[in-house]
């Protein structure tokens, strides 16, 4: 048990948590008053032969003023011993002042599509020209993106032709980047279920505290598959107070070399920017479109300012329980009493082989 007391300890943030225990501190003195003394019965006097020598003693006589002076004692030890005990259970504390800590955050989770068009190779990433396929792109600056959330508690989603939690929310934030790390073209399938996404994300964001329920969705396509439909998601995460920003992926143009040479293509032909859109209008969110590896980048910074990591400060005031001091003190009036008992026991004089009893 901690008996120290913090240093420079300002004795006016000292308060009892059940004052009303002092109530007690009279008791003794109503028992005392009110209590009958039980009669006093006298048996006769026994004679003995060493009657001088004991009322020699000094202090032995009830009346004399040592006696008197130990009688007193007794009772002021007792006294303090009783008083000490009513503060400590008391229970008195000590509480400091009001330290300001910093609240947590947003409830972000991310979903990611892995189905099978996130593997074009159209995410410029150098000025030399460099293409990345999108989910590279997406590890690398996404990566980033979650190491900055300091405070937040993070979830991934990966989805293709089905939509798979694959890190619960966390305050984890290097584990869900690892996860991020780890996931692969295919894994959830070749197709998009960008509704069952957006549904599984408002199951596990629709308990978490309002106003802080946030959906970071990245894709490069349309639905294609499962059960719920996008809109009909977006309406049921907007019930739920949930804001989905939807980032739609893919460069305008790209070239890729065939048998035949280089040929331009459309990647993101099949990107349905206005339902993304949709979604993100139904909740309050914000679309987003990334054509390369920069453009990714500075819509996270983006989404960094429009949800930022920290809430309100709180504060918290320390506080420290007290009642082991009197308590301790209480036991050492206790001891002392005792001692003086004892002392009293001690003074009690020693009858010789040749004392003699008188009948």
């Amino acid at each position: 048990m901690d008996f120290g007391l913090p240093n420079g300890i300002d004795w006016s943030g000292i308060v009892l948590l059940w004052p009303w225990m002092l109530l007690l501190l009279p008791l003794p003195l109503l028992v005392r008053l009110l209590w009958r003394r039980a009669p006093e019965a006298r048996a006769g006097a026994l004679p003995v032969p060493f009657f001088a020598a004991v009322r020699g003693l000094p202090g032995a006589a009830s009346g004399s003023s040592r006696g008197r002076v130990r009688r007193t004692a007794l009772l002021g030890l007792m006294g303090l011993a009783w008083i000490a005990l009513v503060v400590a259970a008391a229970r008195p504390q000590w509480i400091g002042e009001p330290v300001a800590l910093p609240t947590e955050g947003r409830d972000l989770m991310m979903a990611v599509d892995v189905s099978g068009s996130m593997e074009i190779a159209d995410m410029q990433f150098r000025s030399d020209g460099a293409a990345l396929d999108r989910l590279t792109a997406v590890k690398l600056v996404g990566g980033d993106f979650l190491e900055r959330r300091a405070g937040d508690r993070l979830g991934l989603i990966l989805f293709g032709s089905r939509a798979y939690l694959q890190t619960p929310l966390t305050a984890d934030r290097h584990s869900v980047h690892e996860m991020l790390r780890d996931s692969a073209i295919g894994l959830a399938g070749t197709d998009t279920a960008l509704g069952d996404a957006i549904g599984l994300a408002v199951k596990h964001l629709k308990d978490r505290p309002a106003d802080a329920r946030v959906l970071v969705l990245l894709t490069d396509g349309v639905n294609t598959a499962g059960a719920l439909q996008p809109e009909q998601a977006a309406r049921l995460a907007r019930d739920y107070g949930i804001r989905i920003h939807t980032i739609g992926i893919g460069s305008d143009r790209a070239v890729v070399q065939t048998p035949l040479g280089p040929r331009r293509l459309s990647p993101d032909s099949q990107l349905d920017e206005a339902m993304l859109r949709r979604i993100a209008d139904t909740t309050g969110g914000t679309y987003f479109r990334a054509r390369d590896a920069g453009g990714l980048a500075e819509i996270y910074a983006r989404i960094d300012a429009l949800e930022p990591t920290e809430g309100e400060p709180a504060t918290l005031r320390p506080t420290r329980a007290l009642h082991a001091w009197p308590l301790a003190l209480a036991m050492l009036l206790s001891g002392a009493v005792a001692a003086v008992h004892l002392g009293r026991v001690g003074m009690v004089p020693q009858i010789g082989s040749n004392d003699k009893t008188i009948a």
